[in-house]
């Protein structure tokens, strides 16, 4: 049966509520779910805890949550790119929830596991293992993380069929296939829908037994947070 969806405000309808925990995939600005996090923000739910690698920019991505007051707490890896979000952290007004990269991605892949906790070395004798049971494997000591099992899951897939079996791109195949199975209800946008049968099986990633709803992707420019350039030869020499 087809999960295809109009669009993504009617994908998320009957879904948000204040106060839950929404995981969404991409890093940075690549690979988001621009269209859901749009829908998001419009919808004016508040309190949220979003999981994330982390919070976008300043007016783009999970940014334009932040700004809109809609975000209670962060579990994140990285906010460097955010100005906003380190201003709220610093004066008290959004918890944040520190989590090393590899950590993270491994606290939603255990999630969608069904695995309720797992072991570490990442962390040990720093801030990030305080308060958290710690144990000793073979002469070494662990600490323990707990999984992630977000109310909602958001990803974004370059293609996908109409079953819900997706096929990542490039760079946004980052924290989209482990955050698609952390979700109680998975919605994912697509730049491209095929027909089921149309997607080789040795590229499908993510397959349609985690994926609840599909909504076609806007077509939009991809954003780039920092853009380098230097000056081309011919032109300097000229």
């Amino acid at each position: 049966m087809s999960k295809i969806i109009s669009n993504a405000g009617h994908a998320l309808e009957g879904v948000l509520r204040d106060g839950m925990t929404i995981a969404v995939g991409g890093f940075g600005l690549s690979g988001i779910p621009a269209d859901l996090i749009e829908a998001v923000h419009d919808s004016g739910v508040r309190n949220l805890t979003v999981v994330s690698n982390n919070m976008g920019v300043d007016g783009k991505g999970l940014g334009i949550l932040i700004e809109a007051g809609q975000v209670r707490k962060v579990i994140a890896s990285y906010v460097g790119e955010n100005k906003l979000f380190a201003e709220q952290y610093l004066a008290g007004k959004l918890e944040v929830e520190f989590t090393p990269q590899g950590t993270l991605a491994e606290r939603l892949r255990a999630g969608g596991a069904g695995l309720p906790a797992f072991y570490t070395k990442t962390g040990v004798g720093t801030l990030v293992a305080e308060g958290k049971p710690h144990e000793v494997f073979d002469g070494e000591t662990y600490v323990q993380e707990r999984a992630i099992r977000a109310d909602v899951a958001l990803v974004h897939a370059h293609t996908a069929d109409t079953d819900g079996n997706l096929a990542y791109r490039y760079t946004a195949r980052n924290f989209n296939p482990v955050v698609a199975t952390a979700g109680r209800l998975t919605i994912a946008e697509a730049e491209v829908i095929v027909e089921p049968g149309a997607l080789d099986p040795n590229h499908i990633v993510t397959p349609g037994v985690f994926v609840q709803r599909l909504v076609q992707a806007t077509e939009r420019v991809n954003d780039i947070e920092q853009r380098t350039v230097r000056p081309r030869a011919d032109l300097v020499s000229a």
